[in-house]
């Protein structure tokens, strides 16, 4: 039994009708669903790359039709400045005359923030996210505004080689809790696209949440249980990341500058817990944690130069890692 006031069921049957109700729009893509929908039940933020015109931005916004939550969408360019994402003090003047300061609030004061080709902003923009994504708050003028909960961001970027972008400081990617990419569809997939897009127009999107449940959903997703042998397995992962550990493959020695940060095994066991429950299970594997470490790691290694001058990808020591640490210790 547990305290949260929605069961395990109703999770599920919610967490497939977003999915679904996105299917609905978001052609394929089925990978990114799912860990968009993990990292809401998480709490946590998202990153999704990819090339234009993939659906990222689609997405998003079809997501916060199915969960009936405040929607807010900041487009990120190099002149944008961080008063124009967290809001600013206005002079401001009452019935009698008298002049006071009024703080005006900005986009990012929404339950679902949709920051779109945030690599496009300068990484002053980028970091007024920073206190928003990990405490919840927004400090202007030495005065603390909270941000409405749930507090959901979920920022688009295209790949960093692209022209007109900017990388986004390593304190902010560790923010977001998972790093998804939107892969180019399939002919099939092409082909169903091009159908949706230049036919009648479909039913609109269903309500099939709010912010209340996803709070419940969140509560519930925090009760599972971890055993701690398989806590420890997600614990050995993250730490055979860092290239000066015992133990660690010789691919992330090579590779590897700087490895995952704590806060990757936080994500790692908290969408663990939430595959688990994808399940019907009420306690977490180990192949829920292989399932959502790439996602939950890959944003968070910083290669050195003889992986960049050998194209080796994050990905490709995730892989390592997973194949070089046993289960058991």
């Amino acid at each position: 039994m547990t305290s949260s006031a929605i069961s395990v069921e109703g999770l599920q049957d919610t967490a497939r009708a977003i999915e679904q109700e996105i299917a609905r729009v978001i052609v394929g893509q089925e990978a990114a669903v799912r860990g968009v929908v993990i990292a809401l039940l998480a709490g946590g933020h998202v990153l999704l790359e990819g090339l234009p015109g993939l659906g990222k931005t689609m997405l998003v916004r079809t997501l916060s039709d199915a969960v009936h939550l405040h929607y807010s969408r900041i487009q990120f360019t190099p002149d944008l400045m961080p008063a124009d994402v967290c809001g600013t003090n206005i002079l401001a003047e009452d019935a009698a005359g008298n002049r006071h300061f009024s703080f005006q609030p900005g986009p990012i004061f929404a339950n679902l923030v949709l920051a779109d080709e945030i690599n496009r902003a300068t990484p002053k923009t980028q970091s007024a996210l920073l206190e928003a994504m990990q405490e919840h708050t927004v400090t202007v003028a030495n005065n603390i505004h909270g941000v409405p909960e749930p507090f959901f961001v979920l920022a688009t970027q295209n790949p960093i080689e692209m022209e007109g972008t900017y990388p986004l400081p390593e304190a902010e990617l560790d923010r977001f809790f998972f790093k998804l990419h939107v892969s180019y569809p399939s002919r099939a997939q092409l082909a169903e696209i091009v159908r949706r897009t230049t036919g009648t127009l479909a039913d609109p999107v269903r309500r099939v949440a709010d912010g209340p449940t996803i709070l419940e959903m969140q509560s519930l997703v925090r009760e599972v249980p971890v055993a701690n042998h398989v806590a420890d397995y997600a614990v050995r992962l993250v730490l055979a990341t860092h290239p000066d550990t015992d133990g660690a493959p010789d691919q992330t020695r090579r590779f590897v500058r700087y490895g995952a940060s704590p806060r990757a095994a936080q994500a790692i066991v908290l969408a663990a817990k939430i595959y688990a429950l994808f399940s019907g299970r009420f306690n977490v594997a180990f192949e829920d944690v292989r399932r959502v470490a790439p996602p939950a790691l890959r944003h968070r290694l910083i290669l050195n130069f003889e992986a960049e001058a050998k194209a080796i990808s994050t990905d490709a020591v995730i892989q390592a890692v997973l194949k070089a640490v046993p289960e058991e210790p």
